[in-house]
């Protein structure tokens, strides 16, 4: 098992789950955190900490088909070439060495912006 962010994490970007991850496997794009699954230790503390509940166990997200779109998407995040990139980020050993990546999936690209919060 493992978690995934979803769609309530565009434009938020509160980044107490990475704070919180003990294994450094959570990724930040332009618009939303990403989790790394060949990473992640399975240990919860990210769902805890999510101010906006966008993180859930990969299990529940296969159930849901919005949340489901977001574990694939995340897969695409480390496989594929994202835009402003020349290689796939791939399993680069944690968030950490790499810094913000500054770029997101086609989903989350996609996505429109949340208002601005008044």
């Amino acid at each position: 098992m493992t978690y995934v962010i979803g769609a309530d994490c565009i434009d938020v970007l509160d980044r107490s789950c990475v704070d919180v991850c003990p294994v450094d496997c959570i990724y930040v794009g332009e618009r939303k955190s990403y989790i790394n699954a060949s990473a992640c230790i399975d240990c919860g503390a990210c769902e805890v900490e999510c101010p906006v509940s966008a993180i859930v166990a990969d299990r529940v997200a296969r159930r849901d088909e919005t949340l489901n779109a977001h574990l694939e998407d995340s897969r695409a995040f480390f496989l594929d070439v994202l835009p402003g990139r020349d290689l796939p980020l791939g399993d680069p050993g944690g968030a950490g060495l790499t810094g913000e990546i500054g770029t997101d999936t086609a989903l989350v690209t996609a996505h429109l912006p949340k208002p601005p919060q008044t």
